[in-house]
């Protein structure tokens, strides 16, 4: 049953591509056709996934082989430290929530997911996958075929690793193209990631290795609405052409998982060097304005940008009296990294939430749209295409609120469809 928060969320879809419109570098050039286009492909894969009869089981499935990987990953890690990663303890435990430790229960996952995804892509099976996902993004959004693989990569790639794929053609892509790359790296995640995520919203939400799987993937067309909105193609310029074949290879199966655990490695030391820098910072912050008090509290960075990001959640669906904590999870998302919230949202009891804003919030929260992910985004295309790291750096922080708020838009399209669908 359509209701008024399906109406509201409806609303925030208006206002969140009305804000990049009002941004944009040619307010003339609003991509019409392309914005029905993505809207329709986002509700047409969230509406299968979901709503066709029999979805139940494929979503078990998904959810069956996240909790595998999740139970495989847990041996491998308790083999190497022990009762750290959850082995059996050697001395009595009073408080259980302080057995879960980050470093040794969740980035194992991503280890164990780079070096299956690298092994899959060797296999060609994860480029059969992604070269339909870029057909899908070719025909039904009018994007080269270069910019389509580079986005069809993004879902299951992360956002260094897609242009890597494109590396021979990024030389050839036009400025819009650039950043249409970048907004989608920043508004989806890595495969490596979403089990992660899957596995930390397991115990609260039901079926969320499926809307995390969904999430990454319906992020992808609203992140290239919104770059074509924010900086639009030129006429007579872009559409790259790239066969659907890449120059990420791999010698055999081993030299692919040993690669892939070694690009895994690197992925899990730069997001426990960023949690700790930016927790550190985000610490000092808050000591510096910590004597100053708002509504009987201290002020911290986070709860300004809960604030400041109250009415947004609230418009995509979320109930107002809950949109002050779904604020507060954008905000801490924006300067933290997404796992910090995601943990957060993972953390907070049945009763003070609803189910409908935790599914939504799972949606808004999927993406690396942070500031630490603005380092990693410029690192790595200014080793890529070093000629054009001064364009990289001047569309980068665009390229950031484009990610952000594309999961903004991601969430207001599955907050206007019916609760059932995901429910029933």
């Amino acid at each position: 049953m359509f209701t008024l928060l399906n109406a509201q969320s409806l609303i925030g879809l208006a206002v969140i591509i009305g804000l990049c419109w009002v941004l944009s570098e040619n307010r003339r050039a609003f991509p019409w056709k392309l914005a029905l286009g993505a809207v329709a492909v986002q509700t047409a894969i969230i509406l299968f996934v979901f709503g066709v009869p029999g979805a139940d089981i494929g979503l078990a499935v998904i959810s069956g082989a996240v909790e595998g990987l999740a139970t495989a990953t847990r041996r491998g890690a308790q083999f190497i430290f022990g009762y750290l990663a959850g082995g059996d303890q050697p001395y009595s435990v009073e408080n259980q929530e302080a057995l879960f430790v980050f470093a040794f229960q969740v980035l194992p996952l991503i280890l164990v997911i780079s070096a299956l995804s690298a092994l899959l892509w060797h296999w060609k099976i994860l480029k059969w996958i992604t070269r339909g996902f870029g057909l899908l993004f070719q025909k039904s959004m009018g994007l080269g075929g270069a910019s389509a693989l580079a986005v069809a990569s993004n879902i299951f790639l992360g956002m260094i690793e897609s242009p890597i794929v494109i590396r021979a053609y990024l030389d050839k892509l036009t400025r819009s193209e650039i950043f249409l790359l970048m907004t989608v790296g920043f508004s989806t995640v890595a495969g490596s990631t979403m089990v992660a995520y899957a596995t930390i919203l397991a115990p609260v939400l039901p079926n969320a290795a499926g809307h995390v799987l969904v999430a990454s993937i319906v992020s992808a067309p609203a992140g290239v609405l919104l770059a074509r909105i924010l900086v639009p193609e030129k006429p007579g310029e872009g559409g790259a052409y790239a066969e659907y074949d890449s120059a990420l290879k791999y010698d055999s199966a081993i030299d692919a998982i040993s690669k892939g655990t070694a690009d895994g490695l690197m992925v899990v030391l730069n997001i426990s060097a960023i949690l700790i820098v930016f927790v550190a910072l985000m610490t000092l912050v808050n000591m510096m304005i910590g004597g100053f008090w708002l509504f009987g509290e201290p002020v911290t960075v986070e709860r300004l940008l809960g604030f400041a990001f109250a009415p947004l959640a609230w418009a995509t669906g979320v109930e107002w009296s809950e949109a002050g904590k779904a604020g507060w999870l954008l905000g801490v998302k924006l300067t933290l990294t997404e796992f910090v919230p995601f943990i957060e949202l993972g953390g907070i009891p049945d009763g003070e939430i609803s189910e409908r804003t935790r599914r939504l919030m799972t949606y808004a929260l999927c993406g690396f749209a942070n500031i630490g992910s603005v380092g990693i985004s410029v690192t790595g295309l200014s080793i890529l295409i070093p000629e054009r790291r001064e364009m990289v750096l001047g569309l980068v922080w665009k390229a950031l609120m484009g990610g952000f708020l594309a999961t903004l838009v991601t969430t207001s399209v599955v907050g206007a469809l019916p609760d059932s669908i995901f429910t029933g």
